[in-house]
């Protein structure tokens, strides 16, 4: 559909606008009392946040635009079906959904939310990626907090094995100013040195960090980032995951996205499902990840 057709069908003035964003691909904005979100079709990326009484929450770089097939380092990245380039050295880094064009698959909105459910199927062009047959839907929604769910089903008769992730870009003033808490007492693996550790305190993050920490399996996981320069702290709510990457740039990073002072500019902390291994689905089986984000000014 183009945006004059997704307008009519699933659009709302005011609520739920789609327009052409980069390459053609349809984009989608979602508002409400609350604030307002943009999310690209094209690989379902979250490109922008803003919380009503908040300054922008995701760092998007303004280098590069969003193109299909690209790494794109900005916004809130779903990676898919593995997180990372670990667990199948056949897919490219943190999976194939980055090619997807997502279909949508309906839009609703209340008086306190405003949500887009979008979804993509397995296909010749996929199978010739990934031999495995699913379905894959995204939910976004703004209430009070920035939702989303990635539900995974095998549509297929054999199990197969993956891993998914959510890779958010939370803008920061000065990274080197910026703390992680709800993390003390938290094995990780330390990806740079390849060594493991375990996490004593606030975690600060006033150099270059790339740890995977192994969360568990408890039913929630909460995390908050807090922001000096911004006196902001961003909760990071997640369930369905047994791992949080906490990963930052050094000043010599040379990602093509970024601008040389662009590694100031960004804290990531991320939700996965697993990792370096993922976990199996059978016919019919689907897992979910979900995380609430949501910014508070810092009072402590």
């Amino acid at each position: 559909m183009n945006c004059d057709e997704l307008n009519s069908r699933y659009g709302a003035p005011g609520r739920i606008v789609f327009h052409e964003g980069f390459g053609g691909y349809p984009e989608v904005v979602i508002a409400n009392k609350y604030g307002v979100a943009e999310i690209a079709l094209l690989g379902g990326n979250v490109l922008s946040y803003r919380p009503t009484g908040f300054s922008q929450i995701l760092f998007r770089p303004r280098k590069r635009d969003y193109r299909r097939g690209d790494a794109f380092h900005g916004g809130i990245p779903v990676c898919w079906p593995q997180f990372g380039n670990r667990f199948d050295k056949s897919l490219p880094g943190h999976g194939f959904a980055k090619l997807l064009v997502f279909e949508v698959r309906g839009t609703q909105y209340s008086e306190d939310m405003t949500e887009i459910t979008l979804g993509a199927r397995s296909n010749a062009d996929t199978l010739e990626i990934w031999p495995h047959e699913f379905d894959l839907e995204l939910k976004v929604s703004v209430s009070m907090k920035l939702n989303l769910k990635l539900t995974t089903l095998n549509t297929g008769k054999k199990p197969f094995g993956f891993s998914c992730g959510f890779h958010p870009y939370f803008l920061v003033r000065e990274r080197n100013q910026a703390v992680v808490h709800g993390l003390d007492g938290v094995g990780y693996f330390n990806a740079m040195e390849n060594a493991e550790g375990f996490q004593k305190g606030t975690l600060a993050i006033d150099h270059e960090v790339d740890h995977v920490f192994n969360v568990g399996n408890l039913p929630k996981h909460e995390l908050a980032l807090v922001d000096e320069g911004l006196n902001r702290a961003v909760a990071v709510v997640f369930s369905g995951g047994r791992k949080a990457v906490v990963w930052c740039a050094d000043p010599g990073n040379t990602i093509a996205d970024f601008e040389r002072e662009d590694w100031r500019s960004f804290v990531c902390v991320e939700p996965v499902s697993d990792w370096p291994g993922g976990m199996e689905l059978k016919s019919g089986e689907k897992h979910e990840l979900t995380v609430a984000i949501q910014a508070q000014t810092k009072t402590v």
